[in-house]
């Protein structure tokens, strides 16, 4: 028997920027909510509003982390991954060679 008012899961999706700016435009028009666009067009209501969200903190008209700043930000976390594994790995390096040189 199938469990009782549980959802299935949405399977992940990826849109263009050119989408989220068309839908953040519908949005911004003021003729219909952004439930009404998510449901038009089977978009969910919380992406929608984040897309709207960030698009107010690129023009400025929120405060936040902009687009380019969030990518800033990842690609600066990966890199400070990277280098920490680095470091790692030259610890273990030199702590077996210490015991060769002994």
């Amino acid at each position: 028997m199938e469990s009782m008012g549980k959802k299935k899961p949405r399977p992940r999706r990826s849109f263009t920027p050119e989408f989220k700016a068309e839908i953040v435009e519908l949005c911004r028009r003021g003729d219909r909510t952004i439930g009404q666009v998510a449901r038009d067009f089977d978009l969910t209501e919380t992406a929608v509003r984040l897309w709207v969200d960030q698009a107010q903190i690129d023009a400025g008209e929120k405060n936040g982390l902009t687009s380019a700043e969030r990518d800033e930000l990842a690609l600066l976390r990966r890199e400070n991954r990277r280098l920490r594994e680095d470091v790692e790995v030259l610890k273990r390096a030199t702590a077996f060679f210490a015991k060769e040189t002994r």
